[in-house]
């Protein structure tokens, strides 16, 4: 099964409400961290990746017609390259707003220490690769924030590209999938109060 859609914007960017709204448009199942926190089997194909192994993307993805947020986001350019039929979504926030709840919620889970041997998607993958080990520093996360936005608006041609945010409701995504627009409201899941409870944390304010 080929990807159809390809989400290149970071978590917290409403990854897991445009989850909902793919599925619901009919280009589900949508993978997402949420899938590999309820099955860490998955994460050993990250790991490869990590250890420099080729990508076998057709396995990582089988079953899914569409990802987004990390780990997927990481490699939108390998997967856009692999699928040139898939259309790429990047989904943006305000990038103060987007640390806020980042920092708030993401971030506080992941290990900034790991021992050797060990692999955690959220210190290897985000933390090192995405930020280079720095997730406290607004003005560096907000820069890599917006430098990988801009990366994806460069590379990616734009009749391929919907820059998106969340906020602007069904009509954009809609438009750009070639789909209806529900009759029913957008999904809006895992605010910074949800996760919260999810995770049994108070967020910051």
């Amino acid at each position: 099964m080929a990807l159809s859609i390809i989400g290149a914007g970071f978590g917290r960017t409403g990854t897991l409400s445009l989850k909902g709204a793919l599925e619901q448009l009919g280009f589900g199942p949508c993978y997402h961290m949420i899938e590999v926190v309820k099955n860490p089997s998955l994460a050993a194909h990250w790991q490869a990746i990590g250890e420099g192994k080729p990508a076998d993307w057709e396995e990582m993805f089988e079953g899914y017609h569409a990802t987004v947020d990390w780990p997927g986001c990481a490699y939108y350019a390998e997967l856009a390259a692999r699928y040139p039929l898939a259309k790429v979504i990047l989904s943006v926030r305000d990038a103060n707003a987007w640390f806020d709840s980042a920092s708030s919620t993401i971030f506080k889970l992941m290990p900034r220490q790991m021992k050797p041997g060990r692999y955690h998607i959220g210190h290897d993958l985000v933390l090192q690769k995405t930020f280079g080990g720095n997730l406290d520093d607004r003005d560096h996360a907000v820069a890599v924030y917006e430098r990988h936005n801009a990366e994806v608006i460069r590379t990616i041609p734009a009749d391929r590209l919907l820059v998106y945010d969340l906020a602007e409701g069904w009509g954009p995504l809609c438009e750009f999938l070639n789909v209806p627009v529900p009759a029913t409201p957008m999904p809006k899941v895992n605010t910074t109060e949800d996760f919260a409870r999810t995770w049994n944390k108070t967020p910051r304010r």
